[in-house]
Order: structure tokens, then sequence, then C-alpha cells
């Protein structure tokens, strides 16, 4: 479901020194230059138009209970701020074992494993403005994003595909994220982008080839209802 997920960082540096001491880890290495990436995370630099992300939550896969275990101990021994100790999470759901940290802009970090597989990027949490609205917008390109609605939980309303799940949480929005979800061909990127401006919902760039990213790399851009930068993209060669 997640092709990929990019924050800004207020500090560039200090973000990536936080994901370099937690991700590898998980198995993620450290590549690139313009953005720095882990797999199908990333982060860049922040700018007039496009400061820091906040209130972000991002759970990152584990293979075992003592590599969430060692996610955490690297963190806090390196001096990162705790967010939740390891250990079991019934509440979510049975088998779930997961461990929290903050990055250097408060954004909460997590290494989770479960009892089925998943991407690297396991969930995300998205903090809402206006659950009904936000929840209208995810609805209406669910179809394009390769995700199905599942409706309120305990703690907002949740969204599931085969290879990671996100809620949506009312309080202080989650600012300036950018979450890209995959699809098989140019034709759903077109209608992602055609349905959620006919719905009202804000572009941010219209369907097209994004060679600057790499040949084939088609996709287009608009804004959730807090002014997250929502893509969809098909990587057609």
């Amino acid at each position: 479901m997640f092709d990929h997920v990019t924050i800004r960082g207020s500090d560039r540096a200090a973000s990536e020194r936080f994901y370099d001491t937690v991700l590898p880890v998980l198995g993620l290495e450290r590549r690139g230059d313009v953005w720095s990436e882990w797999g199908d995370f990333s982060t860049s630099d922040p700018t007039v138009d496009h400061p820091a992300t906040r209130r972000l939550h991002v759970a990152f896969r584990a293979a075992s209970q003592q590599l969430v275990d060692e996610f955490w101990r690297a963190g806090t021994e390196a001096g990162y701020r705790d967010d939740g100790p390891p250990g079991p999470r019934p509440q979510y759901t049975p088998g779930y074992y997961g461990a929290f940290l903050l990055d250097p802009d408060g954004n909460s970090v997590e290494a989770v494993i479960h009892e089925e597989p998943r991407g690297s990027i396991d969930h995300l949490w998205l903090r809402v403005s206006d659950l009904d609205e936000s929840r209208r917008f995810y609805e209406a390109i669910a179809p394009y994003a390769g995700y199905e609605p599942r409706g309120p939980h305990d703690f907002g309303v949740g969204f599931a595909g085969p290879g990671g799940s996100f809620s949506l949480i009312r309080g202080e929005p989650t600012e300036n994220a950018h979450i890209a979800f995959a699809a098989s061909d140019n034709a759903t990127v077109d209608a992602f982008h055609e349905t959620a401006l006919a719905s009202g919902y804000r572009d941010n760039g219209p369907p097209g080839e994004r060679p600057v990213y790499h040949a084939g790399y088609y996709g287009a851009f608009v804004l959730d209802p807090d002014g997250n930068n929502i893509e969809v993209v098909n990587h057609n060669r």
C-alpha cells in the first residue's frame, strides 16, 4: 500500500543521526544524497513553503521482539527520548509487540512486530483537525491508493491494505508529511487526481512523469484537509 513516506526535519543532520542510530537495527541502511532514504522512508530539508514535519507517527516492521528491544535500547542509550518501552500492546492486536521513541522534531517512531508480515513501513497515525472531513478525503481516494476503510476503532478511524495500515486520530494535526501510495498503472494515478479535485480537494501537482526521481516515475499529488502532501505513483519502467 505505501510506496514511500517522506518527512522534513528542522535540522536534517540531526534527523539523519537519529534514523541512522535506530533504523539499521531493523535492517534499513541509509542511501541517497538528495533524499536520505532508509527503505521506503526518507528525510529531506525544510523550506519556507515546506517546513518540518510534526506530530506524525510512523512504525517500522521488526523481524523479532529482540530487534524491537534493540531499536529502543539503541535510541535511548544515544540520548533520544523514550515514547514507550518495549512490550506487548494487546489493545491494538493480539501478538502486537512494539517500542516507541521520539525523533528530534517530536515525531513518534516505532518498531513493531505483528503476527502477519508487513512492508518496511508497518503503519502510520495521522492526527487530524476534523476527523469527519479527513475520513471523507481518505475514503474518496481509497479505490486508487490500494487500501480499504476499516471504520472506527478505539483511537479514531482505520484504513488498511495488503502492505500496511494507517489511522486518523483527533488532535493537533500532523503537518508537512508526504505519503505516497503505490498504483499499478498510470490510469489509476489519473483517476486519483481527477476524483480528488472533483471532490473539492486541492491540487499539489497534476499527473505526469517525474524524471527527476527516475525514468518511468508517474505520479500525481493532492493536499489532504490538513495540508499533507498525498501522492499516488506508478513506477511504469
